[in-house]
């Protein structure tokens, strides 16, 4: 049986919880096979980032085009791109190879605060990438990042997914965890119409790579030929499982549980 595959064009996070190792141990527990592209290696833990290195333009494309001229990819999922050079080089590799579902994770702001995308390269971002995305997968923040708007309602997140659409993205979900309110709403929306999922907030400090590993997870369903409905419904119930059965790792923004979500699927299938 041939196994789809995934590729992430992300940074190195030395603590594990979040970039290249989320979205590979993502990959792996929703059994697609997991390939990667660092940007840059970033030396970080749950305390925060204390150090940024990014990998150079030469660097980048050799192990785009090992991937591209070998191995191929079903799915391709952007995490820390962080300046515009990186994005333009990872848009023309796409186009060259013809990689067709194109996951981005607008990764801007570590959890800690520090920034992982330089502010030259959001421009580049909105003019080069989002017309290749399949889906852009962005927070609340970031959404505001990227529209100019300031969004404090369902209402005013409609609009902003509405502009992102505009910019080119074929799909695009903000994800509801900066919101105030203790129901959490995720919107998809496809260009014709929106979709909400609900949960309850759990409340922790420990989601230190929440966001890689939703867009790696919809990236993952996406390489299996999952529709982009039951790719946000999965990545959804695998980030909720991952904050809820809690690793206690760290004195700061710990990681998830990255195997909690096969774990509630191996119980629902013996019961």
């Amino acid at each position: 049986m041939k196994r789809a595959k995934a590729l992430t064009i992300a940074g190195s996070d030395s603590g594990g919880g979040a970039g290249i190792q989320a979205d590979l141990k993502t990959f792996q527990e929703l059994k697609v096979f997991g390939m990667s592209a660092i940007t840059a290696v970033t030396a970080q833990n749950t305390l925060g980032v204390h150090g940024v290195y990014p990998m150079s333009l030469e660097a980048i494309e050799q192990q785009l085009d090992a991937i591209g001229l070998d191995m191929g990819t079903e799915a391709v999922k952007t995490g820390m791109l962080f300046n515009s050079e990186i994005i333009e080089l990872v848009v023309s590799k796409v186009k060259q190879y013809g990689w067709q579902q194109v996951v981005v994770d607008p990764v801007m702001i570590a959890k800690g605060g520090s920034a992982l995308l330089q502010q030259e390269a959001v421009f580049a971002m909105k003019k080069y990438l989002l017309p290749v995305a399949t889906v852009i997968t962005p927070n609340i923040p970031e959404a505001e990042e990227l529209t100019g708007l300031n969004i404090k309602s369902l209402a005013e997140r409609k609009l902003a997914a509405e502009a992102l659409f505009e910019l080119g993205a074929k799909n695009v979900i903000i994800k509801g965890g900066h919101d105030t309110d203790d129901n959490l709403t995720d919107l998809l929306f496809d260009g014709k119409g929106f979709v909400e999922l609900y949960s309850k907030r759990i409340f922790t400090e420990n989601t230190h790579g929440t966001g890689c590993t939703f867009a790696a997870a919809i990236a993952a369903c996406l390489a299996k030929g999952q529709t982009m409905e039951e790719a946000f419904q999965i990545a959804k119930e695998f980030v909720y499982c991952a904050i809820q059965k809690d690793l206690h790792i760290g004195s700061g923004h710990g990681p998830t549980n990255h195997w909690a979500y096969q774990e509630q699927q191996n119980r629902t299938v013996r019961s």
